[in-house]
């Protein structure tokens, strides 16, 4: 058993080494050991590169093979040149860019999230700025004698309007497009306090002949690893999607790029996204609208996912419209669950979801009573303990018998110094005789390990915490400490916690059992202060707890 204890502390202290050798070389600008070399940057598409008219009667627009099955959807990065100036609409809590070339949305910015490392700005989700790309394209797949139905990469013409929230509660910005004997409207809504985009698609048949064409949605999004991951903090950022008989199912830009991304192909139902740390993208198209679902490489690093989905046969004169919605904003689970089933599922709890989500249950409860989620992990940490006090109580308790026994444990050590065997027999004799469990001490830790890490995943997924402050230096729990005050305050509350503790008979054990606490508490340094003030206080409560039964224990052999 002390070679076992042993072993983790030497591995403890192996990964801290690792970790602050890692830090240093990021530090000094070198290639980190935990993340691959940076991927190439996305392959910036100039205006010549557009694809050009297909032959007449050609079924679908020229561009990368997608999911073998689907139609093709036009490829390609966004276009560089703009035909008329971008509109810009403002609400409560977006402002978009609109490139009238294709009536996509260039540029979203969140107006009530800042960024991750410039507080002064806002968070952009949508962009096509810098090596990133992260863009929602919609168009036709289809084409006539006249040429290639409207598309992403098709300028339009912009109706003028009001561009901020009126009196009504919202915005539309309404653009227009002929092309190949088609006119194609699309009209975006905006609400008041809403992250749910409208997204309204007209075809008018301009021409004398029947078209039939077909409506893609498809957001578009790098490869590139994000700048905020660490190894500590790792976080996932890639395409998703749900349909009621297969659920919810996670993909890789690695699997897309290899041709091997498994998932729904057809459905009449769900949605695909691309979800990020806290953040999701997400085209919903109509209910019980049969559509073809399909993932592709457009370009170097440049991957896509989206649904195309028939809009029948329009006769000449006639007009048909699909209604779809972009959601694009926080991964807030109560507003996620109100929009569309199973969007909620894009806050990823991990694998201990069955734990994670009641504890966030519990959490906002208290958040609802207290108003500050610093105080409500604190008053989620007395709760938990509370519902293991009778276990922990039962550890401390054995602890603290071990440590009544020390002195005769160590007398064992002195006679069989020179037989491990017959020391080892004398020892497991003591722990009957005094009816000592050697890993009750291990209760109280094994027990909260599963909640803390649940309540990792918890401050890792909510955006609810994202930038929510404790007191003091603490304005982010989802964030390291920037002073490593409480990393300092949890060595301080192990170091007590050791010397409450039976100490080890071992010297060598007995000087890595000192060492721990800095140990752990360097680990620490990279955690989110959130999940470093629950250890804290937990560490504070339990400190209390072990006294008053050691205490009780010593006193009683005093006697």
């Amino acid at each position: 058993m002390e070679f076992n204890k042993r072993t983790v502390l030497w591995i403890v202290f192996a990964i801290s080494l690792i970790v602050l050798w890692n830090n240093w070389m990021v530090a000094n600008g070198k290639q980190s050991m935990f993340s691959p070399a940076r991927p190439a940057q996305v392959a910036q598409q100039k205006t010549s590169d557009v694809p050009a008219a297909p032959q007449a009667g050609s079924n679908a627009v020229p561009g990368v093979p997608a999911t073998p099955g689907a139609p093709a959807v036009p490829g390609g990065a966004p276009v560089a040149a703009v035909a008329s100036p971008v509109v810009t609409v403002t609400t409560d809590v977006v402002k978009v860019d609109i490139d009238p070339v294709g009536g996509v949305i260039k540029r979203l910015e969140m107006l009530q999230y800042r960024d991750h490392f410039d507080k002064t700005k806002n968070q952009v989700l949508f962009s096509v700025n810098g090596p990133n790309v992260y863009l929602g394209q919609t168009g036709l797949i289809g084409t006539t004698a006249a040429g290639v139905l409207p598309n992403h990469t098709t300028p339009f013409t912009v109706r003028p309007g009001v561009r901020t929230l009126g009196a009504n509660g919202q915005v539309q910005v309404v653009m227009d497009a002929e092309q190949g004997g088609v006119r194609l409207t699309k009209t975006l809504t905006f609400r008041k306090g809403d992250y749910l985009i409208g997204v309204r698609h007209d075809v008018t048949n301009i021409g004398t002949a029947p078209v039939q064409p077909s409506l893609y949605l498809q957001l578009q999004h790098d490869g590139t690893k994000p700048a905020t991951d660490s190894w500590f903090m790792p976080s996932y950022t890639g395409p998703t999607l749900y349909t009621n008989a297969d659920k919810y199912q996670k993909l890789t830009f690695e699997k897309i790029e290899k041709g091997s991304a498994d998932h729904a192909l057809k459905a009449d139902n769900g949605w695909v996204a691309i979800s990020q740390h806290f953040f999701v993208s997400a085209f919903i198209p109509a209910d019980r609208t049969p559509r073809d679902i399909f993932t592709k490489k457009i370009a170097t690093n440049l991957y896509a996912i989206g649904t195309v989905q028939s809009m029948g046969t329009v006769a000449p004169g006639a007009t048909v419209s699909v209604d779809s919605r972009l959601y694009s904003g926080p991964q807030d689970e109560r507003t996620l669950e109100t929009i569309t089933p199973g969007l909620e599922l894009v806050k990823d709890y991990g694998m201990l979801t069955v734990i994670a989500k009641p504890i966030f249950w519990v959490m906002t409860q208290l958040h609802a009573m207290l108003g500050n989620w610093g105080w409500t992990i604190v008053a989620l940490t007395i709760l938990i303990k509370l519902a293991f006090f009778p276990l922990s109580a039962a550890g401390y308790r054995s602890m603290a018998k071990m440590r009544v026994v020390t002195p005769k444990m160590q007398a064992i050590r002195e006679r069989f110094k020179s037989d491990p065997v017959k020391m080892q027999q004398a020892t497991m004799e003591l722990y009957k005789t005094e009816k000592i469990n050697p890993l009750g001490g291990c209760l109280p830790i094994l027990v909260q390990m599963p909640v803390f890490f649940a309540l990792y995943w918890v401050l890792q997924a909510s955006v609810e915490m994202r930038g929510a402050p404790w007191i003091g230096w603490i304005q982010d729990l989802t964030q390291p400490d920037p002073f490593y005050i409480l990393p300092v305050i949890y060595a301080v509350s192990m170091f007590i916690t050791t010397k409450l503790n039976p100490q080890p008979t071992d010297p060598v054990q007995a000087k890595m059992m000192l060492f721990m606490p800095i140990a752990f508490s360097v680990v620490f340094f990279f955690f989110p202060s959130g999940l470093v003030l629950y250890w804290v206080v937990n560490n504070i409560l339990s400190i209390a707890q072990q006294w008053v039964i050691t205490r009780k224990f010593e006193t009683a052999a005093a006697k």
